[in-house]
């Protein structure tokens, strides 16, 4: 079996800011690295007891959310910035059995969402797809889905959790934080957050294998609207070399009939 494991730092256990913690200006940056590092180990921890040799982890942070030395010596790391055009969705044509992630946050707008985003936190309001509000777990997913590859399994905060259990159907989910507000959080201890995860992992990869997780799949034709929080970060993005329409001051909108073209616009 080949696992793609994607991570992120914001849903990783006692990380809880933005300025301090996740942004690579941080004074706490390298600290709050070396937890989602020890959460992502716990997985892959989780994966080799399963007898899975093959492991490919992304950093999946924009300034980067993982410590290269510290990283489980059965994985191979795909990290850098910023990443050829088309990166994951090239490796996971590469063909995978099962995708995980790791470290994940709400939506961008969920109340009790600690860090709760979609993909720029300092410029994004919100995405939507076919009219259904997404975050980026979802993006993933459905990106992987289009490969056949299953997302089986996810850790984060507990609205990452209610998420990830809304869109795809017979996930395994494992909360290391409760989320209180965007910036404050009920965080377990680095050791019981890793426990969890490899047990939680254990038990995605054995349900899978009894009752297969389907890919997640939507039916085409799609619409995505990207919500800017002001309209000339809107009309910036706009005038990118690509088939988009503004339909108001600050929302853009793509349309295509494959999901991976527009997915991540």
């Amino acid at each position: 079996m080949k696992a793609f494991v994607l991570t992120d730092l914001e849903g990783a256990a006692g990380v809880v800011s933005f300025e301090e913690q996740t942004y690579a200006s941080g004074k706490y940056h390298d600290e709050a690295k070396a937890l989602a590092t020890g959460e992502v180990n716990a997985a892959v921890d989780a994966l080799v007891e399963f007898g899975i040799k093959d492991i490919l982890v992304v950093d999946g942070h924009g300034p980067g959310g993982l410590i290269y030395e510290q990283l489980h010596p059965a994985a191979r790391l795909l990290h850098g910035r910023p990443l050829p055009q088309g990166a994951i969705k090239g490796q996971l044509e590469r063909g995978y059995d099962i995708a995980l992630i790791i470290g994940q946050h709400a939506m961008a707008g969920v109340p009790d969402g600690n860090l709760s985003h979609t993909q720029s936190s300092r410029l994004i309001e919100a995405y939507s797809l076919n009219q259904r509000p997404i975050g980026e777990l979802a993006q993933f997913a459905l990106l992987a889905g289009t490969f056949g590859v299953p997302l089986i399994f996810l850790s984060g905060d507990e609205a990452a959790c209610r998420e990830a259990e809304e869109f795809v159907p017979g996930i395994t989910t494992v909360s290391v934080k409760e989320g209180l507000s965007l910036h404050s959080a009920i965080s377990v201890s680095p050791k019981v957050a890793r426990e969890r995860i490899a047990a939680g992992v254990a038990r995605a990869l054995a349900r899978h294998r009894d009752k297969p997780v389907d890919p997640l799949r939507w039916p085409g034709p799609y619409v995505l609207d990207k919500v800017f929080r002001n309209a000339a970060d809107a009309e910036a993005d706009a005038k990118e070399p690509r088939a988009v329409e503004r339909v108001e001051a600050r929302t853009l909108r793509f349309r295509s009939g494959d999901i991976a073209e527009i997915i991540y616009s």
